[in-house]
């Protein structure tokens, strides 16, 4: 008998741990910037420094909240994101830093690609709650930023200046983000930039089984062992988000987005314990068996994915994955936090709870929750 998905636990630890715990933590009133990390006493840590990502990740939280839930605090929140976004701005030249301090002083003003998609799908969830013109402008804004300075010939660069590997990672992120922003503003050029991406990650980044982290200038795997390295998250994540642009376009990726879950699933899920492992190398060989929370996530949304796409009955593995976070990364002594990474042989290996984890995890339940109806008519 395949195990059920707990859609109550769900509910539960999102809406009535979760969500309330970080509300009232996981932003420093004091200096109106949103923390980067809890203890697990649920206090803020000091970091001396705030993520440029996490601004826009925590943003997306807090107004797909407010779009579930119309509650007044996710309401509130997901403005004060927005309005620490703005405040980030260093203008048309500059963009958004990489990271700052808690009064808002730049610390690296690197203009990452990675932060920059973080801040395009922070305002255009921030869209779907306030609608305005706004931040529809400020989407535009960072998409404007990002053609101006990041852009090359094929893909975008993953900073400025370049150094070290070409990335695929920044890639993703961003097509996650233009696919959000042509979905509430219908605006052609962000689902150009949607397409550009998928038809690199068609002809360079996936070999029809594996997709590589690292690559030189011309988009050839990187040499020695950095261009044989693969995430099993990262594939899983392409695999949702491949789906999602499917279901935007009319564009056939099933086949993509089943071969990338195939190999995860057969080399990058621990079958003992059901972890989706951090690093393989393309033959499959582990490199890094432990695992963090996000990969687990990832597993979830792609299972969820391809049952959209073609039917294939989700339940098995979402429920495995669902499980594990439950029982074995939320088991905290204070509700809503997690453990962020176990060891290869399941010890726990955190000292502290990073809060750009809770935008992979709500995100992932939002969809199980999404799909609770189609997935329970299949037991019918």
């Amino acid at each position: 008998m395949k195990s059920a998905i707990p859609f109550d636990e769900i509910r539960r630890w999102m809406f009535d741990v979760a969500l309330p715990l970080w509300a009232e933590v996981g932003l420093d009133r004091q200096s109106g910037r949103f923390v980067e990390k809890l203890d697990y006493a649920g206090k803020p840590i000091d970091t001396g420094f705030h993520r440029t990502r996490v601004i826009g990740r925590q943003t997306y939280v807090f107004s797909h909240a407010a779009v579930l839930l119309g509650w007044q605090p996710a309401i509130e929140l997901s403005a004060d994101g927005a309005r620490q976004l703005d405040a980030l701005y260093q203008g048309p030249e500059l963009g958004w830093p990489r990271t700052s301090d808690r009064e808002g002083i730049v610390l690296d003003a690197t203009p990452d690609l990675y932060d920059l998609a973080f801040v395009l799908f922070g305002y255009a969830w921030r869209h779907k709650v306030a609608g305005s013109a706004e931040t529809l402008a400020s989407m535009h804004r960072v998409m404007d930023f990002i053609d101006a300075h990041m852009r090359t010939e094929e893909g975008f660069w993953h900073e400025l200046p370049p150094e070290g590997w070409r990335l695929q990672n920044p890639h993703m992120h961003l097509l996650e983000a233009s696919l959000v922003a042509y979905e509430v503003s219908g605006e052609s050029r962000f689902l150009a930039a949607a397409r550009e991406i998928v038809d690199l990650f068609r002809t360079k980044l996936f070999d029809g089984r594996t997709l590589a982290e690292y690559f030189d200038a011309d988009w050839n795997r990187a040499s020695g062992e950095d261009g044989r390295l693969v995430e099993p998250g990262h594939q899983l994540e392409w695999a949702w988000i491949l789906i999602r642009f499917a279901e935007l376009t009319g564009e056939d990726t099933v086949a993509l987005a089943e071969g990338l879950v195939a190999f995860a699933e057969a080399h990058g899920v621990d079958q003992a314990t059901g972890r989706t492992m951090q690093v393989v190398m393309d033959d499959g060989m582990p490199v890094d068996a432990g695992a963090r929370t996000w990969p687990n996530t990832e597993r979830i949304k792609a299972h969820l994915a391809l049952f959209e796409a073609t039917g294939k009955d989700p339940t098995e593995a979402v429920a495995s994955s669902v499980r594990l976070l439950l029982d074995r990364y939320f088991d905290t002594a204070i509700p809503g936090l997690w453990i962020e990474r176990f060891t290869a042989d399941g010890k726990p290996e955190a000292n502290d709870v990073p809060a750009s984890t809770f935008y992979h995890v709500f995100l992932a339940f939002s969809e199980v929750l999404r799909l609770q109806p189609a997935i329970e008519a299949l037991a019918d």
